[in-house]
């Protein structure tokens, strides 16, 4: 059997730039971080020619081409894995809450069918082949920022290049400022739940626009001063630039957020938050809030019909934990 663990992550600003209508263009940015939150995928040989998948259903079918789990069927067409094989996945977050479950459970999967056939891939080749199995295989309408920040893991600067390129560049903070940062940031789950491929979707469509991409393009202008300020220590302006990015983002495509959203946001900043954002493209999920630590509680107690997730940065992408 092969275990692989693969973080999801959470994208701050810049979102929406690493979608190819945008960055075929003009060059695309984000800044994210994978964090302690994961999706595991186990694989096993089975003992007879029969592919059998275990998730939110299980599936036993005679050939891939049976199998309804699109992204598992089309990895195991890329990667020429045709029987006798098991997959199982099980993550620490549901899905569809914009925190990438897709993109790391396809990474994972990646991972443990390339030990399963003795290939070695680097974190390049592991992101680049799950971007094209969920962008020209299955077709999902979204960017390639989820595979980039699961495959390499840890806070980054991920820059989408005209060519089709993307440069994962870290964002090396001191421990100190790492862990303000970390202590800074309230992630708030809102119970609902919601493939965001209509969203997204529509905002191909927008970012087209001529308008709608000078929206964009202010927004990887935010990621790049972002970047620019944390590798200064600078963690104070984080708050500030994640709400002027929020602003910017929902003005892209409608849907991206909701009135109920708006009432909860605002009601953050009224207790003490200095700017965050939804995760995820379609108006649910988690939202993200960036405050001193001392008004944490305040905020806590002002959206308390809010689930709060702690969670820590993680340094490390998609890894194999097991393998016998």
């Amino acid at each position: 059997m092969i275990l692989s663990k693969t973080p999801l992550r959470i994208s701050f600003v810049g979102g929406g730039s690493d979608i190819a209508s945008f960055y075929k263009n003009e060059t695309g940015a984000v800044v994210s971080t994978t964090i302690n939150k994961y999706v595991y995928v186990a694989i096993n040989k089975k003992f007879d020619d029969k592919i059998r998948m275990s998730y939110s259903e299980t599936e036993t079918v005679d050939k891939v081409n049976d199998l309804k789990h699109n992204l598992a069927r089309e990895t195991l067409k890329f990667l020429k894995v045709k029987k006798g094989i098991e997959i199982a996945s099980i993550g620490d977050i549901p899905s569809g809450t914009g925190l990438g479950s897709s993109g790391a459970y396809t990474v994972g999967l990646i991972n443990a069918l390339a030990v399963y056939k003795g290939i070695t891939l680097t974190n390049e080749q592991l992101a680049e082949y799950a971007s094209i199995i969920e962008i020209d295989k299955v077709k999902r309408p979204i960017g390639k920022q989820d595979q980039y920040a699961e495959s390499y893991g840890n806070l980054n600067f991920i820059q989408f290049n005209s060519d089709g390129t993307v440069a994962v560049d870290p964002i090396n903070l001191s421990l100190a400022k790492r862990k303000e940062l970390e202590a800074n940031l309230l992630l708030l789950y809102t119970g609902k739940r919601e493939f965001a491929e209509k969203v997204l979707a529509r905002q191909n469509k927008e970012i087209e626009k001529v308008n709608k991409k000078k929206i964009m393009s202010e927004m990887v202008g935010i990621a790049k001063l972002l970047r620019d300020e944390l590798r200064k220590g600078n963690v104070s302006a984080f708050g500030e630039l994640l709400h002027e990015n929020w602003l910017l983002k929902k003005k892209v495509a409608g849907g991206i957020s909701s009135p109920q959203i708006d009432e909860w946001y605002e009601t953050a900043l009224k207790n003490g938050a200095i700017g965050g954002k939804i995760c995820g493209a379609g108006g649910r999920g988690f939202l993200l809030l960036y405050a001193p630590l001392e008004k944490h509680v305040k905020i806590y107690k002002s959206l308390s019909d809010l689930q709060p997730v702690y969670f820590s940065f993680e340094e490390k992408g998609s890894t194999i934990v097991y393998n016998q």
